[in-house]
């Protein structure tokens, strides 16, 4: 017998509204969907993080009795629909997110449009010219991203050595005192001293080298 589910008091006693309403539901994926924090959605939705966090709870325990083959229980369907309603935005906030990371990193996105009109000294002709400006390649967000998602890796704890033109970190010398500060100034001057062509292809590679 499952023990993940537990016993429920009855809901709805003495004629009480149901905290759990439509309306509150679609606050708390609307809000989840924002991608912002648990109490924040909480708060948007005009309940407190306590109950959304044992909703959720209880969401969690239907959908992983049903997915060990048990019986759906009736009166956790509805717990167990904002559960999977709520990963699902709180996923497609996290996409949309690495996604706009994605684009810092790679450069291209257009700030500014001007757009002017001359006449053509030959033809006599006027015509229009649209200049875009956009943004370089910008590292950081690739450092960003490397750090929270390979944290054994590239996370603060890592152990990297980098070894920069002018600039390098010896590696095995423990007690050797490394400025980080001046290292990352280095590191940021050097790579954006770069003349980045107008879109970074992906195997592009950066003028700076891993070193073992």
């Amino acid at each position: 017998m499952s023990t993940r589910r537990k016993a429920r008091r009855p809901e709805n006693r003495n004629g009480r509204p149901r905290l759990l309403s439509e309306d509150v539901e679609a606050r708390l994926v609307t809000a989840s969907r924002t991608g912002v924090a648990v109490e924040l959605a909480a708060e948007m939705a005009g309940v407190s993080r306590s109950s959304f966090l044992g909703w959720m709870a209880r969401g969690r325990a239907e959908v992983e009795a049903r997915e060990a083959g048990e019986d759906p229980d009736p009166v956790e369907a509805e717990y167990a629909a904002l559960y999977e309603k709520v990963r699902t935005a709180r996923a497609m906030a996290a996409a949309r997110a690495m996604a706009n990371i994605r684009r810092v990193a790679d450069g291209g996105i257009v700030t500014k449009v001007t757009t002017r009109q001359f006449r053509d000294s030959v033809t006599g002709e006027i015509v229009t010219e649209t200049v875009e400006d956009r943004t370089s390649p910008d590292w950081r967000a690739d450092a960003w991203y490397l750090e929270r998602q390979h944290r054994d890796q590239y996370g603060k704890d890592a152990v990297l050595a980098l070894e920069i033109t002018g600039l390098a970190v010896p590696v095995g010398e423990e007690e050797q005192t490394v400025d980080y500060a001046a290292l990352a100034e280095r590191l940021d001057k050097t790579l954006h001293s770069v003349e980045y062509p107008p879109q970074l292809d992906a195997t592009a590679v950066v003028d700076a080298e891993l070193v073992d």
